[in-house]
């Protein structure tokens, strides 16, 4: 007796489906066939050194045409409120940590992050470096400092000036 017809078909579609379907894969091409799809999906990226990667300071990639902002220095009452911060987050000696400040009179505010480790400096007294960011309305600004350990535990300020980049 023969099997009906539907049942052959499906008998035929299964013996199929194995010869060429995902269980027909020997573990060898398996691992082939999964390296293939994750360089397939991977990113990659080209460096380019000539002419047309290389840009100037008075190139212009966008629809917005640069602006030259004035650094504004701040206020004396602004460096004494970056100043107090200053000495607070370097009192407090917490490695990678920041402290905000902020002038009510004058709306100006930034943050005192401490940077590197402390050092001896000439006189012989523990002295660490600082970066305080400094914004009033639309300016913004860094300076640079410097601050040597004084009587009590406390942070005395040696420089406070604009930070440039060397």
């Amino acid at each position: 007796m023969h099997p009906p017809a539907s049942e052959s078909a499906l008998l035929t579609l299964y013996r199929a489906w194995g010869r060429v379907g995902l269980s027909a894969i020997h573990p060898a091409g398996a691992v082939v066939t999964l390296i293939l799809i994750g360089v397939g999906a991977s990113g990659c990226s080209l460096s380019r050194t000539d002419a047309f990667a290389k840009m100037d300071d008075k190139d212009v990639t966008g629809s917005i045409s640069p602006t030259r902002v004035n650094a504004v220095m701040p206020t004396d009452s602004d460096l004494a409120f970056a100043r107090n911060a200053a000495s607070d987050v370097l009192t407090k000696g917490d490695k990678d940590s920041s402290q905000p400040w902020e002038n009510p009179e004058t709306g100006a505010r930034g943050s005192v992050t401490p940077l590197a480790q402390a050092y001896s400096g000439e006189d012989g007294k523990t002295c660490r470096d600082f970066l305080a960011s400094y914004v009033n309305g639309a300016t913004e600004t860094w300076l640079q400092g410097a601050a040597c350990k004084a009587g009590q535990g406390r942070w005395q300020i040696h420089s406070l000036k604009p930070w440039s980049k060397s």
